[in-house]
């Protein structure tokens, strides 16, 4: 092979799996346990696509780095929005603290989800993987003195509350409740989010299970808040169509939509981000930010929100 042939050939080659992950992310298909769990990384794809338009100009290969370079901006476009920011609707209700917290089988200290819900002054927490044992120690130790109102759910998901709520049937590991909020035009509903994680071959018809059963919103209803861990990214399109519902992401909102959550400090993983808070999109997010549970593979995430 000559030299410039083989150029070309590594130029194009270089190309073909940024073009292949460009036009799978772009089908809108969630197809297959690896694509499942491989899609949630097309942020760091598309960090790395941008490499390859200068390697084919390196190689003298122009007409490879301006595909190269378009398939590069196509990724980009698709991740960038999540650190730009949205503007906020003309709420003007009470606020909502809200706290989301997978504790990986009540592994966390108790002392540390005491904590965040005392300084962040939450209104509501949805806590994920909390067995029973290690439910009633953080609930010895003061949880309901803040937040005396509680519901269970399966897959150990439990919802704490400030104020009183009515809880009504919810998909399997969550728990749906409609609150009553001081101030508020009407009640809220909060679903405290925890689907299955698809981690072997097999459980990835339960995760697609899970993000087909997530509560759409109600645009002219009442407003709906879920929070917790989804178990998929913004990345994945079963997530995106449940919030073109009438959602918006909090971290995205606030431009922090590529704070990874999952798995923490120590892990080798690298971060993604499958916990987060949706907000119909009448509700403000007036802050957004992530915090280190120890003990546990995943950060909690907190959303200060006004209701309309």
């Amino acid at each position: 092979m000559s030299m410039g042939l083989w150029r070309t050939a590594v130029a194009w080659a270089l190309i073909a799996p940024f073009l292949m992950w460009t036009v799978l992310r772009l089908s809108g298909i969630d197809a297959g346990f690896r694509w499942i769990q491989l899609v949630s990384f097309t942020p760091y794809v598309a960090g790395a696509a941008f490499a390859v338009p200068v390697v084919a100009l390196l190689l003298r290969r122009r007409g490879a780095a301006a595909a190269g370079l378009a398939v590069a901006v196509v990724l980009g476009a698709l991740v960038l929005p999540r650190m730009l920011g949205e503007g906020q609707p003309p709420a003007k209700g009470p606020v909502l603290r809200v706290l989301s917290a997978n504790v990986r089988f009540g592994l966390t200290p108790p002392d540390r989800v005491l904590a965040l819900v005392r300084d962040l002054r939450i209104d509501v927490l949805s806590i994920q993987e909390l067995p029973p044992e290690a439910r009633r120690v953080l609930e010895e130790k003061g949880l309901l003195e803040l937040l005396p109102h509680t519901a269970n759910g399966t897959h150990d998901t439990t919802l704490y509350s400030r104020h009183p709520f009515q809880t009504a049937p919810a998909p399997a590991g969550a728990v749906r409740a409609a609150m009553d909020v001081p101030g508020a035009d009407g009640p809220v509903e909060f679903v405290a989010v925890h689907t299955c994680a698809p981690l072997r071959p097999g459980l990835d018809r339960c995760w697609r299970a899970g993000q087909t059963e997530l509560p759409e919103a109600t645009p002219e209803g009442t407003p709906r808040i879920l929070a917790g861990d989804f178990n998929a990214t913004l990345d994945h399109a079963s997530l995106r169509e449940t919030l073109s519902t009438g959602y918006r992401d909090a971290a995205e909102v606030r431009g922090a939509g590529l704070r990874p959550t999952w798995p923490a400090d120590g892990w080798s993983t690298p971060g993604i981000v499958i916990d987060h808070v949706f907000a119909d999109r009448r509700i403000s997010v007036l802050d957004y930010s992530v915090h280190g549970l120890p003990g546990s593979d995943h950060r909690a995430v907190y959303a200060e929100l006004r209701l309309p």
